[in-house]
């Protein structure tokens, strides 16, 4: 059984056990690397990084303009 080391630079790392399913991977945008090179300098982003959300503003009594308080 060939074991086939796939990467994608949305999805991260796979292992694909067929040839066929490498290169159907391959198709979808995977591309083989080899584990035991060294590893390529990383981007200025991260690749899985989820998007920073930013709360809402705490409304406070004194900024409540309709008067019912909340």
């Amino acid at each position: 059984m060939a074991v086939i080391y796939l990467q994608h630079p949305q999805h991260g790392t796979k292992v694909a056990t067929m040839d066929a399913e490498a290169i159907y991977d391959e198709e979808c945008g995977w591309m083989r690397y080899n584990p035991a090179a060294p590893a390529p300098a990383p981007d200025d982003e991260p690749v899985n990084g989820l998007a920073v959300r930013r709360r809402r503003p705490r409304v406070t009594k004194e900024d409540d303009s309709d008067g019912n308080g909340g």
